[in-house]
């Protein structure tokens, strides 16, 4: 149906009107859907309820429709003049990703809370923790997944038998320095099952699984064995002798998996997967 309430239209004759000097040129405005307007001549007024092949379909609050031609400053909008043009075409949403680059889960879902489920990741110290929620606690929070830490790698027999691993009740463990013939490697050698896996890294310390480049160093110094790695770092690169306000500089330094070495990101993923196989929960 096409409204009979046009009135003059600009374009009779085939001609355009010409603005005369100093008149103000009128503001174009998208037709979006719900947007109020009057016709210029204010003989209608209503809500942008459908857009189609240059004309805008206006529903008054009576629930009449009229169809208008989008013609210039052919409407009112508060008041002013303005030109309907047609809206936009909508672009697809950017896809929201978490730190560690996976898809995540639509806001409403990440808002919901989340039980934890029977299945845990331990790491070994603080720094690991704060790493690791850095960069995959959103990961972990969408499939109900805990982190705690461990005081020592000594304590991991302790940890394992008080969990009780079994089929659906899986237990994962990141390990520093998991080299052949080390002590951690004996360690994580006594707890094996089908239900936990121990991943480990071959970094010294947490800190040196963060690439230089993203901490702005050129690298993470060498220090002589027997020496206390992190204070010999600090001392090497010539930053303050305290070990908390160093890791938060590196902490921050921190913005995604880009800024980790391969060689944690790869453990990181392999405990996650592991935990949260199906049948797991």
């Amino acid at each position: 149906m096409r409204s009979r309430q046009y009135g003059a239209d600009v374009l009779a004759g085939g001609t355009l009107r010409r603005r005369r000097p100093g008149q103000r040129e009128v503001p174009q405005v998208e037709a979006e859907r719900g947007l109020v307007v009057e016709d210029s001549e204010g003989r209608f007024c209503g809500a942008v309820v459908g857009y189609e092949k240059g004309a805008v379909t206006l529903e008054d609050r009576l629930g009449k429709r009229r169809v208008f031609p989008l013609t210039p400053a052919a409407f009112l909008l508060e008041g002013q003049p303005v030109t309907l043009v047609p809206p936009a075409p909508a672009t697809p949403a950017a896809i929201a990703r978490t730190a560690s680059g996976s898809v995540a889960a639509p806001a409403a879902e990440r808002a919901r809370a989340k039980v934890a489920r029977a299945r845990r990741i331990y790491v070994e110290g603080k720094h690991d923790a704060e790493l690791v929620e850095k960069i995959w606690g959103d990961d972990l929070r969408d499939a109900g997944v805990v982190v705690e830490y461990l005081e020592g790698i000594d304590d991991l027999p302790a940890i394992v038998r008080r969990f009780s691993p079994a089929p659906g009740h899986r237990l994962g463990v990141l390990v520093d320095h998991l080299v052949a013939g080390s002590k951690e490697s004996r360690i994580a050698a006594s707890v094996r099952s089908p239900d936990v896996l121990v991943a480990g890294h071959p970094f010294i310390d947490i800190w040196a699984a963060v690439r230089p480049s993203a901490v702005g160093i050129p690298a993470w110094p060498d220090v002589p064995p027997g020496q206390p790695w992190k204070e010999g770092v600090l001392r090497a690169l010539g930053w303050q002798p305290e070990v908390p306000a160093a890791w938060q500089r590196i902490l921050r330094s921190v913005t995604s998996y880009a800024d980790l070495e391969p060689e944690l990101l790869g453990r990181v993923e392999e405990l996650i997967d592991f935990v949260t196989v199906p049948g797991s929960a």
